[in-house]
């Protein structure tokens, strides 16, 4: 895939326009409760501060109204704990587009943060107008927000456009890089893991997915689903019964790629402590909830896992949440750790899964994409993504 870097842009002397992803999640006094986005975000700051560069950044965070100001919504937090981490002073300017006489004062190794990209009226419309007016600020775009690629705004893909250089920064440079060694040209067995609540928000991932991969692996709602198409009871657990004939469809297509659980961990009641009694498949009673798969599954799944190239990954098999319930995903986690695959994972619930047991550093790469990463797996183009490979 082609694309500019920022590590392979000169900088020196420029206005470099960041877009990061720094919505972390505060509490409601507004305090942030985690700053890991702030943290992943550092490396393209410090490498265009270090060459000379005036740096300005921004971010969305939270859902404002676009065209109102909102002190819950403010990057005021943001500004604090950046000034903390790059040890220097971050100004917050809140009317950074139509009032532009701040830009007058910013000089080579300042750095400023500029106020919720969303509250901008137009950012989330990409208009045309206002991408104009902010790429007018910069002569550097960069894009270090994978987690934002999926969507066409002013600030992730119309500022591209027209930028005098369009670039991606460390963290986009790394998503790509990896998803496309992970799916453009994968080391064989290529096994996908896909797994969740629901199956209509993923059926068009899981049919791109097979046309593509030796093995996919279904869990959750998800595979409850492939069982209800395949005749098997899952008593009142989640599925989408009005999905089965699409869940059969691909089976039909995609024969043998997709290995169903054998057995499963059912309680009465979806509850943290909930009795939990593991069942063969067919034996599943008209009052269970299936919450986790069983241990044959997993024995049938560990050998795939471990003989994979690449292994992809996105979607807890249970829930994992409650304890009794967690095995599944446990288990899941710690071998493809171990696996000698190539692997890529996902999505909020699986990063939370990977925390949780401890083997982000045995995972060779941690998506920060939610939507975006589903998108590209499903083979989609991702605006953010299209506008650097079209100024590249």
């Amino acid at each position: 895939m082609s694309f500019k870097r920022l590590s392979d842009t000169d900088v020196c002397s420029k206005r470099v326009f960041i877009r990061a992803d720094l919505n972390v999640p505060q509490d409601d006094q507004g305090a942030i409760t985690d700053d890991t986005r702030i943290r992943a975000s550092l490396p393209a700051i410090e490498d265009a501060l270090a060459r000379g560069a005036a740096v300005m950044v921004t971010s969305h965070l939270g859902r404002p109204t676009e065209g109102e100001w909102c002190a819950k919504d403010s990057l005021a937090p943001i500004a604090q704990r950046l000034s903390e981490l790059l040890k220097r002073p971050v100004s917050l300017i809140r009317d950074w587009v139509g009032d532009t006489s701040w830009q007058k004062t910013l000089m080579p190794g300042d750095v400023v943060l500029l106020e919720n990209c969303r509250m901008n009226k137009g950012e989330k419309k990409n208009d045309e107008t206002l991408s104009r007016a902010m790429a007018a600020l910069c002569d550097v775009y960069v894009n270090d927000a994978f987690g934002t690629a999926h969507r066409a705004e002013a600030t992730t893909h119309g500022i591209g456009l027209y930028a005098p250089v369009a670039c991606a920064g460390p963290l986009m440079a790394a998503e790509l890089d990896a998803l496309g060694l992970a799916l453009a040209a994968p080391k064989r067995p290529l096994v996908a893991i896909v797994a969740g609540s629901k199956v209509s928000t993923k059926l068009t991932v899981l049919r791109a997915l097979a046309e593509k991969v030796d093995t996919l692996i279904v869990g959750g709602g998800i595979s409850n689903t492939f069982l209800l198409a395949q005749g098997f009871p899952i008593g009142k657990s989640l599925a989408e019964p009005d999905l089965v004939a699409e869940a059969a469809a691909l089976l039909r297509d995609f024969p043998g790629k997709f290995p169903l659980p054998v057995d499963a961990v059912c309680a009465k009641s979806f509850a943290a402590d909930a009795a939990a009694e593991t069942k063969d498949i067919g034996q599943v009673a008209d009052d269970d909830l299936i919450l986790d798969v069983g241990p044959r599954t997993l024995e049938m799944l560990a050998p795939l896992l471990m003989s994979a190239g690449t292994v992809v990954w996105n979607g807890p098999l249970g829930v994992f949440e409650f304890d009794a319930f967690a095995e599944g995903t446990r288990t899941l986690a710690q071998v493809i750790a171990r696996s000698p695959a190539f692997s890529i994972a996902g999505g909020g619930d699986t990063l939370a899964a990977i925390a949780k047991y401890g083997v982000a550093q045995n995972i060779g790469y941690v998506s920060t994409g939610g939507g975006a990463f589903l998108e590209f797996l499903e083979g989609k183009e991702l605006p953010a993504v299209a506008v650097l490979k079209a100024r590249a």
